[in-house]
């Protein structure tokens, strides 16, 4: 079947988005006259008068977009950016194309792709560009798309017939692993690799798969076992009176407790609230279950007149790490964990609430650390990821704020 292809561009009384991203080349200390933004979307599966349809009802609104079948011709001070997501990495808006389109014609699903086509007008050097590129594109989750057409959108991929083994593993110098580390892009550190160097040597007495090695970096990594929240905290030097003050009162509470031979942790400093409450009997509606995924408390509800026993639950979710990395996905799968826990115990979630730091939004690019993604892109794309979320699945998001104390 053919590949169709329609671009998408918001009118100009429309074009806010657009307008967001000029002003974020800006803050690059770039001036741009302008900057127009395309949703390219490629589709197979279906027929032209399905596409015809399609491109009127799901692919646009006529009342606030125009559409095109080809971008248009460059001026000599204009320049083209596609963007496209990494093969693997969900497409929201391309999944939500397929969607409709399948409801609309009750048959198969098609295939969509989508794109990004920044057109920016003004003098830009070749320097200058490769600066909005990186801010543009996020590696982690995106790459620059090719302008040329598809002649199919079906996804070709060699699939091994042998998983590789990992050759002399067992036998590297910590020189090699080190080195280890980095061919592979591992997640783990010097530490990590060299247990399970150890565990493979001793235990298994063979070297690893590389399948083998891939799933434990994955399951070491903070979004599986909270690796920042169970560092020790061994050296602790603390510059402000009020978090001296609470540090001081976290490890009275230790002493309390009866926690003080166990390391002191983030996750012990986030937990030893509720234990002492406990432990002083204060907790008494606390329920208590081997379904602990939300602290859950004992509570009489009025329902029509009938006072009922009814379980209130909170959940608190943190996903600092993959927001840092990926801030649209991560802030929106923190408040997904955060709904679809309490859901697991089958409760009705009725309101969340985001609550997060931040560094200085209006810090200028150039001050951002090596390899970090500046903090204007974090604080406003962490916020859009966690309202999206939020609102797709009905769970109005009133609010959504990023606040920055500057210490």
């Amino acid at each position: 079947m053919a590949v169709f292809r329609i671009y998408v561009e918001k009118k100009p009384a429309f074009a806010v988005e657009a307008d967001g991203v000029r002003r974020d080349i800006e803050t690059l200390g770039i001036q741009v006259e302008g900057v127009r933004l395309f949703n390219r979307y490629d589709v197979e599966g279906i027929d032209e008068a399905t596409f015809e349809t399609a491109s009127r009802t799901i692919f646009s609104e006529p009342a606030v977009d125009l559409t095109s079948p080809e971008l248009p011709a460059l001026a000599a001070d204009e320049r083209l950016l596609a963007v496209e997501y990494l093969p693997g990495q969900f497409d929201q808006r391309a999944d939500s194309c397929e969607q409709c389109i399948q409801i609309m014609t009750q048959g198969d699903r098609p295939k969509v792709r989508s794109a990004r086509i920044y057109l920016i007008k003004g003098q830009v050097s070749d320097e200058q560009f490769a600066a909005i590129k990186h801010t543009l594109i996020n590696p982690v989750e995106a790459r620059e798309a090719s302008l040329e057409k598809f002649t199919t959108l079906a996804a070709s991929y060699d699939i091994p017939t042998t998983v590789e083994t990992l050759d002399g593993f067992t036998s590297l110098s910590e020189e090699e692993l080190a080195g280890f580390i980095v061919h592979y892009g591992l997640a783990m550190d010097f530490d990590d690799i060299s247990f399970c160097q150890t565990y493979f040597k001793m235990m298994e007495h063979r070297d690893p798969t590389i399948t083998e090695i891939r799933l434990i970096d994955t399951y070491w990594s903070d979004h599986c076992r909270h690796t920042t929240f169970g560092t020790i905290l061994d050296n602790v030097q603390i510059d402000d009176e009020l978090v001296q003050a609470a540090f001081d009162r976290y490890m009275a509470l230790r002493e309390e407790t009866g926690r003080d031979k166990k390391n002191r942790t983030l996750m012990d400093c986030a937990t030893i609230g509720a234990k002492a409450l406990k432990q002083r009997g204060i907790l008494k509606n606390l329920d208590e279950s081997e379904e602990i995924n939300a602290c859950t408390v004992k509570i009489k509800c009025d329902v029509d007149g009938e006072q009922q026993d009814w379980l209130f639950l909170f959940k608190n979710e943190t996903h600092n790490h993959p927001t840092e990395i990926e801030p649209f996905g991560g802030a929106a799968t923190c408040i997904g964990g955060a709904i679809r826990d309490p859901l697991s115990g089958r409760s009705y979630v009725y309101q969340a609430m985001r609550v997060t730091g931040a560094g200085n939004p209006l810090q200028p690019v150039s001050e951002t650390m090596e390899g970090k993604l500046p903090q204007r892109k974090l604080v406003t794309t962490a916020a859009a990821g966690y309202s999206s979320y939020g609102n797709q699945i009905g769970l109005a998001t009133g609010q959504v704020s990023e606040l920055y104390h500057p210490g």
